[in-house]
């Protein structure tokens, strides 16, 4: 995370919501522009369908969710379908295996107005879906806590 810069991300609310509401179901999608290098993160009661590049899928999902008595950060990723053959599957796994903590971390530092009003979050565990039709790469991982990416993002910017 060493070259990401958390001032250098573009943050959208999605109407309603805002930087305090809604709890459930609040939905994150980061996207980051393939010409210009720029992330984008999207907040708001759905994904947003319309930064998606389709012809990449490159885009990291997650939502709040109430699970056993606490709020989980349960994301996905597209890794692949039929229309990947398993090198490439393999590829796009280990990239987006890496690339998953810079785009938790912009999620995280790009919302966190949101964990003031709502600090007992910060302890809550996130997990990454990389979705894939190949066994080997359709994983549930366990990515740590929001506040291990806010004071990493804090340290970055040297608050």
């Amino acid at each position: 995370m060493s070259h990401w810069d958390p001032t250098k991300i573009t943050v959208q609310y999605l109407p309603p919501a805002t930087e305090f509401r809604p709890v459930d179901r609040r939905k994150y999608t980061w996207s980051q522009s393939k010409t210009t290098g720029e992330s984008c993160l999207s907040i708001g009661y759905h994904y947003d369908f319309n930064v998606i590049q389709v012809e990449y899928r490159d885009e990291v999902l997650a939502e709040w969710i109430p699970q056993m008595g606490q709020y989980v950060l349960s994301g996905k990723i597209f890794i692949s379908d039929e229309s990947f053959d398993e090198k490439y599957a393999q590829i796009r796994f280990l990239i987006f295996q890496r690339e998953a903590r810079q785009a938790l971390a912009g999620m995280i530092y790009g919302d966190r107005t949101f964990f003031t009003n709502y600090p007992w979050l910060l302890d809550s565990p996130i997990y990454i879906h990389f979705q894939s039709n190949y066994k080997e790469y359709n994983k549930i991982i366990y990515y740590e806590t929001p506040r291990q990416y806010l004071n990493e993002a804090m340290q970055l910017i040297g608050t």
